[in-house]
């Protein structure tokens, strides 16, 4: 398995795997410059590059026939849509086993009529409540906090944080100020706060030294302050390992995810940001923070384990890594079982019924290689009840108080 990882991050180096320079590589990650999009090499024949052959066909050596030229030689890849020929058990669940808090959702309705829409979708297939990540601030907030209040019982609101001026002296303090504001206005967290290289603000304009990532010392009043309010913090550090490989022929996901990638950009790499989430983690031992996405590590539960172990103000929520769990059911179960007091149940990705439902099936089922996103087939988890829960429910009223 170590070795498996040292391929890994080998490959987020640029060190190997890449398209630029055929089966050698590719140009080493730079700190200096952002490229343009990587292509591949024209006209290639990578049939003839030993290590596409490995990465395409493993130890069983090839396709086990004499490949030949066809019509499906034209298709693109990000047309390409198999239809599978197996046939196996088919479960559909309309509503949750238990009521359920999703607790990453954005602001997916801005009227009363699309909040009593949502809501009605709430009720049909088992969300009880719905965390709305807002990353508002000021005037904005207050405007979400006056939108969503009809149905405060079934929506609970975080606030952002102030990005505003943050190479000013008094930035800090007007932070935690705002914070307090938000609070007192009803926020009962803070998120989603991102950093997926250029610090939270995102603006790419600002030199490494101007960032501000979560570790930097003008957020540790507002941590600390979050800690002492007793409110958590969703925060996404990093994305998905691959965004820090090549767009070649290599490249995990589909072309669908091509626009998040990193890969020779002025940014740090990934294990660097998750170093910054973990310094942060230890200097604020007091505040709750929820990594979402699996914290980015769903591809290696192992290193996420290790995280989990050593510190325990660090949860997780399940957003938008639906396919991780799906494609790892074995090594998801038990992850899933013996952290379900620190994970949540997230979704982060729209309101649409049949979305909802596509989740019971994955944790509720036992069903086998059905269809997912990004090109891969999940197998459904089939938790025990306690875990379901916990990951449903109990945990986040841990989290949120309630």
């Amino acid at each position: 398995m170590n070795a498996r990882r040292d391929v890994i991050r080998k490959m987020m180096s640029g060190l190997i795997g890449g398209s630029m320079m055929g089966s050698l590589g590719c140009t080493k990650q730079s700190d200096q410059k952002v490229s343009e999009p990587i292509a591949a090499p024209v006209n290639k024949n990578w049939r003839q590059d030993p290590q596409w052959y490995q990465t395409r066909y493993g130890d069983w050596g090839g396709p086990g026939v004499s490949s030949k030229p066809g019509p499906m030689d034209e298709i693109l890849l990000k047309d390409y849509a198999p239809r599978s020929l197996v046939v196996a058990q088919e479960t559909f669940i309309a509503k949750a086993k238990y009521p359920v808090i999703d607790s990453h959702v954005h602001v997916l309705a801005k009227t009363p009529e699309e909040i009593e829409e949502w809501v009605r979708t709430k009720d049909e297939v088992g969300i009880a409540k719905s965390v709305v990540l807002t990353g508002a601030t000021g005037e904005r907030f207050e405007e979400l906090a006056a939108l969503y209040a009809q149905y405060s019982d079934r929506f609970i609101l975080f606030c952002g944080i102030d990005k505003t001026g943050i190479g000013q002296p008094d930035y800090t303090d007007r932070a935690v100020a705002e914070l307090v504001r938000c609070h007192e206005m009803g926020a009962r967290g803070v998120g989603e706060v991102s950093d997926k290289g250029y610090g939270i603000t995102g603006d790419e304009g600002l030199s490494p030294e101007e960032r501000l990532h979560p570790d930097d010392i003008r957020l540790d009043a507002f941590w600390e302050k979050c800690g002492e309010l007793r409110i958590p913090v969703n925060l996404h550090v990093a994305d998905h390992p691959s965004c820090w490989t090549p767009l070649d022929v290599y490249q995990e996901r589909s072309p669908d995810y091509q626009h998040f990638n990193k890969f020779d950009k002025n940014v740090p790499s990934h294990e660097e940001l998750i170093a910054k989430r973990n310094r942060t983690l230890d200097k604020h031992p007091d505040t709750i923070f929820v990594a979402c996405h699996l914290g980015n590590q769903g591809h290696d539960l192992n290193w996420l384990s290790g995280d989990m172990d050593r510190y325990p103000n660090l949860y997780l929520d399940t957003s938008a890594r639906d396919y991780e769990l799906g494609r790892t059911p074995r090594a998801s179960y038990r992850f899933l079982n013996k952290y379900k007091d620190r994970v949540v149940f997230g979704t982060d990705q729209g309101r649409l019924k049949s979305m909802y439902q596509m989740h019971w099936r994955l944790y509720q089922s036992a069903d086998e290689y059905f269809v997912g996103r990004v090109g891969w087939r999940y197998y459904g988890l089939e938790l025990p009840d306690a875990t379901l829960s916990a990951l449903y429910k109990n945990t986040a009223r841990q989290v949120l108080g309630i």
